[in-house]
């Protein structure tokens, strides 16, 4: 059984602006981190934290950041959780035309990564260990741990909240040195372009046989 899991916001793309809007996904926000009728530990391997996205001439590169943040962490490789990107090229927010599935396993001792239907790759299933370039046709897929790389002066925004004084600073960031799960997906713009249509982006977790 499959589970509804973490959903990150929606990034929108537009090929044409270079000020087009984004939206920001909440970190560490699972369903049983932030329900007090839940008494369950938070999710974190199917937590995710954020969905970053963006493009050059040629190429659209997606990064779904997740399982964090900590310092000093290793990365979350769950067999059990399912891993969604979704693309819609349609011109507004709609059922996606492209779902890329992502999970890990494992060889003996050896992490490894699936990536399921990427538009733009040579195959319908493109595997290989984690923390490697793995490439197939014009396609560069990676997962591993990366810093995160959200800056936010979460002390300054909690001071904020209480005192109702503004107290951010840009000088202090609580992310620095934490580091999360991500993978990261770069795939030709040729195979998702929609005319004029920007892209929206969105990611999703599930776990098999569970709540999250």
């Amino acid at each position: 059984m499959l589970a509804a899991g973490s959903l990150a916001l929606a990034i929108p793309i537009a090929f044409l602006s270079g000020d087009s809007p984004t939206v920001a996904a909440d970190h560490l926000d699972p369903p049983t981190r932030t329900d007090p009728d839940l008494d369950t530990l938070p999710d974190f391997a199917a937590d995710i934290a954020d969905v970053y996205a963006w493009h050059t001439s040629s190429n659209v590169i997606i990064a779904v950041t997740f399982a964090g943040p900590q310092a000093g962490k290793a990365a979350s490789y769950d067999r059990d959780v399912l891993y969604k990107v979704n693309i819609s090229n349609a011109g507004a927010r709609s059922d996606p035309e492209f779902v890329i599935r992502i999970r890990f396993g494992q060889n003996g001792t050896a992490n490894g990564v699936q990536f399921e239907n990427v538009p733009g790759a040579a195959a319908a299933i493109v595997s290989g260990p984690v923390e490697t370039n793995l490439t197939s046709g014009p396609v560069m897929l990676r997962a591993g741990l990366f810093e995160d790389p959200f800056n936010f002066d979460l002390l300054g925004f909690r001071a904020t909240r209480s005192s109702g004084t503004l107290q951010m600073r840009n000088d202090r960031d609580f992310f620095a040195g934490k580091d999360d799960t991500a993978v990261v997906i770069q795939m030709p713009r040729s195979v998702l372009e929609n005319g004029t249509h920007p892209l929206d982006i969105w990611a999703t977790s599930a776990r098999f046989g569970g709540n999250i």
